[in-house]
């Protein structure tokens, strides 16, 4: 099929999922009398909401009882495929799950990966063969020791008492024994175990995991400090216990950590939205696709590094699709959007200037910026129906 068009909208944080955001600007576009078949294609970038737009794409989301960062339970879920199980950090370790404990200090330093390690066994459990871990959005400055304890291995303080990890274990583990870890992640059978991760940082230093992200999650310049030496010592148990170093890692300060701890596990690194976009297959539907509409609620310069928009618009320019975005706002100037190729960006604030008003009322308004970008761009397109 020609001549199609393909909306792939990211979340509009803090008002629709990235499916919900989709389908209100295709209703928009299928409104438009002269409106071609309209595919959508809910993304993410690998952080949070990775799983919703999954959904979209035949993944099934197998329930799992887990705890939150503060070792509370929390219902949460993993995606499954065709032996593909795809976890995302935020579901159990997410800053959303502890809004309503004060951003503090204390906050920081106990919060724990251990839930998102539940969220992997049970994969490794049902016999997954590839378990990709989506790293992002976390509340966790735990270096992963959480998420390795509810994977099998066990942590001891000082005095030889092995911690219970469901809060972070952090700043009293001093020994750690990594023989009786899932068999799955050991031996020649391992699975595969990949991180969707897109930034760079090491583990320790001016841009590891405490300094760059621990302020974010409650952290002062002590507990930084803290936290940093922590980790540091942390790493040399870790290196000791399995022969890899992997704190210097590009990566291994992402999600608190927690990338260091996969990656002293084997795991490879891909790129979030690039992982995302294969797992939906997103570059089988841009073929032939005569537009696309793609975007996320702010369009800025961190949507340029790697965000979801900017891979999107990527891949549909290498399958010679004209790309407009669809957002809340837009920091970028023309310049900028078309160097990422865009054609043009259009806004909830070209058609409500309060932005609270277009994050209560994003909805609605994104069907209205749907009819705009057909009334644009589609003028001269026969009609045609429009599968979901």
């Amino acid at each position: 099929m020609t001549n199609h068009v393909v909306v792939a909208l990211d979340s509009f944080k803090g008002s629709l999922s990235a499916r919900r955001a989709t389908a209100a600007v295709a209703r928009g576009l299928r409104r438009h009398s002269t409106a071609p078949v309209v595919h959508e294609h809910p993304v993410a970038d690998g952080g949070d909401g990775t799983l919703d737009a999954l959904a979209g794409a035949g993944f099934t989301s197998v329930p799992v009882s887990s705890t939150d960062p503060l070792g509370r339970p929390v219902q949460a879920a993993y995606a499954s495929r065709d032996g593909v199980a795809v976890v995302e950090l935020a579901a159990a370790s997410g800053l959303d799950l502890v809004a309503d404990v004060p951003s503090t200090p204390r906050r920081a330093a106990e919060s724990s990966t251990y839930g998102t390690g539940r969220l992997i066994a049970a994969a490794l459990d049902a016999g997954h063969r590839t378990v990709v871990v989506g790293l992002g959005g976390s509340a966790t400055s735990d270096g992963g020791s959480g998420l390795l304890a509810a994977l099998g291995a066990r942590l001891f303080d000082a005095g030889g008492t092995e911690l219970d990890a469901t809060t972070s274990p952090l700043a009293a583990v001093r020994a750690v024994d990594v023989t009786g870890l899932h068999a799955g992640l050991t031996g020649p059978d391992r699975v595969e175990l990949v991180v969707a991760c897109d930034v760079d940082n090491p583990l320790l230093g001016a841009h590891g995991a405490a300094a760059v992200y621990g302020p974010q999650k409650g952290a002062d310049t002590a507990a930084v400090a803290e936290l940093d030496a922590a980790l540091a010592r942390w790493a040399d148990l870790l290196h000791a216990a399995t022969g890899v170093d992997a704190a210097p890692l590009p990566g291994a300060g992402a999600a608190g950590g927690s990338g260091f701890a996969l990656f002293t596990l084997g795991a490879s690194a891909r790129r979030g939205i690039d992982l995302v976009l294969e797992l939906t297959g997103l570059e089988q539907r841009l073929t032939g696709a005569r537009l696309v509409v793609t975007g996320e609620g702010r369009l800025d310069h961190q949507t340029l590094r790697g965000k979801a928009p900017a891979g999107v618009a990527a891949a549909a320019r290498r399958a010679g699709a004209t790309v407009v975005a669809a957002a809340g706002s837009c920091a970028l100037d023309r310049a900028e959007l078309a160097a990422a190729g865009f054609a043009r960006a259009f806004t909830l604030t070209d058609l409500e200037p309060d932005t609270t008003r277009c994050h209560e009322q994003a909805e609605p308004l994104l069907e209205r910026l749907g009819e705009d970008i057909a009334a644009a761009l589609l003028a001269d397109t026969p009609h045609a129906a429009a599968p979901r």
